[in-house]
């Protein structure tokens, strides 16, 4: 029986054994993969360096002291979280059951992909899901955003106040009748592809074309240094579907200490309804869900 079971080995995930560590719980933790989010990186010919905030070096320290440290964690993916009482059972994909007094869930989110020939080839080489985190590096670039909802629109305004071009390639123009859209609409730098899909990604070691389809199969090649897929992200929420409330979108709401709506059960990082999926962010909710998971299992420590 564990004190504390951590579920997902990213930033949040890696912080908050740190800190449970520290606490001096009983904690196993257990991941599909170490690292998260930031096995994933940006990479740009002629990056500056300056622009780029790398939580990535504050994650891989936590996991070098975890690593030496060496206490008990599993790379398995989890299959389900049940609850009996007060003690959270843990299934693992092998069949493993592992037994806890709480669960911190730090299983982040996966990002909605287009589907199509060269995007997974230019991933992190020009191609990214994420301008609140990378639209810095395209300072007088030509890039692109895809995508129909209010990420897409976002991102236009993020790019617009550093690229050279933003091109925004939609499916239908009702999202253009909003507020935030009349704004870069009027900027020249702006150009709106409405009712193109995108049929390829090309380039040879950075994205450099991509090629657009309009609705009567006309194509058109747009010359781009920056690809943004901004359709959203999928939280990684589905084995605690019954036992927490979500939003909308199937992200685990929590309150201001990282509490679900299941005593005992708590929550960090992408996978809940905390603003903005950044790496340090993730990281600090990560600190506070392994605090409020001892202040919760302080009357029976």
């Amino acid at each position: 029986m564990y004190d504390l079971i951590i579920v997902g080995g990213g930033p949040a995930g890696l912080t908050a054994a740190i800190y449970a560590i520290r606490k001096r719980l009983n904690v196993f933790l257990i991941s599909r993969d170490l690292g998260g989010k930031t096995n994933y990186r940006m990479e740009m010919p002629d990056m500056e360096n300056h622009l780029v905030i790398r939580g990535v070096e504050i994650v891989d320290k936590f996991w070098r002291e975890l690593d030496y440290l060496e206490f008990a964690r599993r790379l398995d993916p989890v299959q389900a979280i049940k609850k009996e009482r007060e003690i959270f059972d843990v299934i693992t994909a092998e069949g493993d059951s592992l037994q806890a007094r709480s669960i911190i869930l730090a299983t982040g989110s996966r990002v909605r992909q287009l589907g199509v020939p060269g995007e997974d080839e230019f991933i992190g080489r020009g191609l990214s899901y994420s301008a609140i985190s990378h639209a810095p590096l395209f300072l007088g670039k030509q890039t692109a955003v895809i995508g129909d909802g209010a990420l897409a629109l976002r991102a236009v305004n993020e790019l617009s106040l550093v690229a050279e071009t933003v091109n925004l390639v939609i499916h239908s123009k009702e999202i253009l009748d909003t507020r935030l859209a009349r704004h870069f609409l009027a900027n020249p730098k702006v150009i709106v592809w409405e009712g193109y899909s995108v049929e390829e990604i090309l380039g040879n070691e950075f994205t450099e074309r991509m090629i657009i389809k309009a609705p009567e199969g006309t194509r058109k090649e747009l010359s781009v240094d920056g690809i943004f897929v901004e359709l959203g992200l999928i939280p990684n929420s589905e084995i605690v579907r019954d036992l927490v409330d979500l939003d909308e979108e199937g992200r685990v709401m929590v309150d201001n200490v990282n509490r679900t709506s299941c005593p005992g059960l708590f929550a960090a990082g992408d996978v809940t309804n905390a603003y903005a999926e950044q790496v340090l962010i993730a990281v600090g909710e990560g600190a506070k869900a392994a605090l409020s998971a001892f202040d919760y299992l302080l009357p029976v420590l």
